[in-house]
């Protein structure tokens, strides 16, 4: 199974809380021409930029480690330069050093330099844009739904943060299911 397969069937897994634009990336059946592979670049201040704001997003908790831990910082840009059309990486390249500025703008530091909590309210802050402007493709809303569908299709999101059972077994449809339980994952 290639990797735009395997991030379809967790996206389908997730219905709802995909954006239009990323099921529509990744539901397309197309093959980017090698002129559109790789049409915007990211540096390693960029991916760790990247690993920080995902890990806001999903954080580590007492049950599982977060998205910075599960690889999110050079996962994102890797889907984002090998899956999506050249006009949704600028958008995404663009919207990235958008949020830098404003960091800049709003803060005073870089992102990295941010706090917890002035991360989380620089976060709001882009996502109460997106909603505003109802700018479909948006760094925020890319960003979010690749930090969501590269976390539940790692091994962490897999195994520590869904129940597991590394053994195999029969399918059981009905399976009982414990109110405050992690919910199952498949192998």
């Amino acid at each position: 199974m290639n990797r735009r397969e395997a991030l379809k069937n967790v996206a389908f897994l997730m219905g709802g809380a995909i954006s239009a634009t990323t099921m529509g990336v990744l539901f397309q059946s197309f093959t980017l021409p090698e002129k559109e592979k790789n049409y915007v670049s990211f540096s390693a201040t960029d991916e760790e930029i990247l690993a920080e704001f995902a890990d806001i997003i999903i954080p580590t908790t007492a049950s599982s480690p977060g998205a910075k831990t599960a690889g999110l910082g050079a996962f994102i840009p890797m889907i984002i330069k090998d899956c999506y059309p050249a006009n949704l990486q600028e958008i995404f390249a663009s919207g990235l050093k958008a949020m830098q500025y404003k960091c800049s703008k709003e803060f005073n530091k870089d992102f990295l330099s941010m706090s917890i909590e002035e991360r989380q309210k620089l976060m709001t802050s882009l996502k109460d844009e997106a909603i505003a402007t109802n700018k479909a493709p948006s760094f925020f809303l890319i960003a979010r739904d690749l930090t969501i569908l590269g976390y539940y299709s790692s091994e962490i999101g897999c195994t520590q943060a869904r129940e597991y059972l590394p053994v195999p077994g029969r399918y059981d449809g009905n399976a009982d299911y414990i109110p405050g339980q992690k919910a199952w994952a498949t192998n």
